[in-house]
């Protein structure tokens, strides 16, 4: 169901032509960061891929995507849902090496998405992917990584309220890390989004790790396909928004999956027949490299930073008409 929030009080921090202007400096300045910090080079990616490769990532399991018939080549193609996939390819295809890395600009329509403050059918966002060795492969190096990307989000925040000085958002730069069982442990009457919501206000910057397997509970903290994160080697990037009093997500990232990981969680996500899918073959042959990766949302980024109520505010995408009217009466422009 949608559904939106109007903080009390709220009001735009930029007129229309500033706004214009602070997603362009946002946009180009965090890119030009995150190249530097990860050693990432840009490279172009497809807006679909054809159904039968696998390659579309399957979100939770239950997102449709947008299809069609393409009469030329005669398959069906999918419009991407995240290049989680793609992106593991590509880095062997294009012959990169150990410690260097790829980005690209993602542009997906996700068309099950309930619509809110911050979740819009249309998807923009950096996806990004490094190739690493095995000893790479553990809590730490996720967790540096991870602190790369607070350090080139922060970075960038001030460098923006400097020239904008109508923006006042101040990020924290020192990250927690907390497991989503730790969470639960925490906060056992909670829901998981109210265990970030309690976690955040507290800590300002925090990297929830291991995310996709069931806790304790039986529950897990949040749905994540089995093909692509290690669960116990993946981590959402959150920091607390101010303007929504809330936990703020800006990436989901991770290790990704190695043969003896993809075979365990297909099997625990009930997803045995992806194993005759050509990429999920080449996986369980160790005929990809081993990488870390992730998404960074482009607009929410330049929500959190301009300190937007809604993500109508920084990207075109297509609302309800209640959503629109409580946006029209509080004085709030939707692109």
């Amino acid at each position: 169901m949608n559904s939106i929030q109007i903080p009390d009080g709220y009001r735009p921090p930029l007129n229309t032509f500033d706004t214009q202007l602070a997603i362009e400096f946002i946009k180009h300045n965090f890119q030009v960061e995150l190249t530097h910090a990860l050693n990432l080079r840009r490279v172009s990616a497809p807006l679909f891929v054809r159904r039968e490769s696998g390659l579309n990532d399957n979100l939770n399991g239950v997102e449709r995507p947008v299809s069609f018939d393409v009469p030329a080549v005669g398959v069906e193609g999918e419009v991407v849902h995240s290049l989680a996939k793609w992106k593991r390819l590509a880095l062997k295809r294009y012959d990169f090496h150990v410690g260097r890395g790829l980005y690209t600009d993602m542009n997906a329509i996700r068309r099950d998405e309930a619509l809110d403050n911050i979740h819009s059918i249309y998807v923009d966002q950096w996806d990004w992917e490094k190739i690493i060795t095995r000893e790479d492969r553990n809590l730490d190096y996720l967790k540096r990584t991870a602190q790369e990307i607070v350090h080139c989000v922060v970075d960038v925040s001030e460098r923006l309220r400097r020239e904008f000085p109508s923006i006042h958002v101040k990020l924290s730069r020192g990250m927690s890390c907390v497991t989503t069982q730790e969470l639960e442990d925490m906060y056992p009457d909670l829901t998981p989004r109210e265990r970030e919501d309690a976690y955040l206000k507290e800590k300002g910057t925090a990297l929830i790790m291991q995310i996709g397997g069931k806790l304790k509970s039986g529950i897990p903290h949040d749905g994540r396909a089995p093909d692509y994160d290690d669960w116990q080697l993946n981590g959402d990037i959150l920091f607390w928004n101010d303007v929504l009093g809330r936990a703020f997500e800006i990436s989901s990232m991770g290790i990704r999956v190695d043969a003896a990981s993809l075979d365990r969680q297909l099997t625990l996500a009930g997803c045995d027949d992806r194993r005759s899918l050509p990429f999920h073959k080449m996986l369980l042959n160790d005929e990809l490299p081993l990488t870390v990766g992730g998404g960074i949302g482009q607009s929410r980024l330049c929500m959190l930073m301009m300190g937007t109520a809604h993500i109508g505010e920084v990207q075109s995408s297509i609302w309800d008409e209640a959503t629109m009217r409580a946006c029209a009466e509080s004085g709030i422009l939707l692109l």
